[in-house]
């Protein structure tokens, strides 16, 4: 005879051992094996409000590093043609200076792929979002 009792993170089980032994009184005799052990909590899905609230998070991080490529590839772009001036202004360093404004110009390419890539993220996190605000309603007096 085994019994079995979940309850919140634990279960519980007892089980009916008969032994041999015998007593004063002959026969079996009767004891009682109590096991506990830990089952981990059900997992439960979130709701469309956190579903929502978790994309429009996540909307909101990559406009934030889609802004920060945008700025990087501003930047290098504008640090190019500080270099490419420097290039045809210092003759003498000239080639060191070519150097550094094709660097910093794949530098700016980069950046702005990165740029572009986040703004991708950004707009299927919007849509995702999007899905999920349908079924996203504020009660805020207490009527629905």
């Amino acid at each position: 005879m085994a019994e079995n009792y979940y309850g919140s993170g634990n279960a519980y089980s007892s089980e009916t051992v008969y032994s041999s032994s015998t007593t004063e009184y002959g026969g079996y005799q009767e004891s009682t094996i109590y096991v506990t052990e830990s089952v981990p909590p059900p997992v439960q899905q979130p709701t469309e409000a956190e579903e929502y609230e978790k994309y429009k998070k996540e909307e909101k991080h990559h406009k934030h590093k889609e802004h920060e490529g945008e700025v990087a590839a501003l930047a290098a772009g504008a640090f190019a043609l500080y270099e490419k001036h420097e290039a045809k202004k210092d003759p003498e360093h000239a080639h060191r200076h070519k150097i550094e404004s094709n660097v910093a110009a794949a530098a700016a390419v980069a950046a702005g792929g990165y740029a572009f890539h986040e703004h991708h993220e950004k707009e299927e996190a919007e849509d995702e979002a999007k899905k999920h605000k349908e079924h996203h309603h504020h009660h805020f007096f207490g009527n629905n």
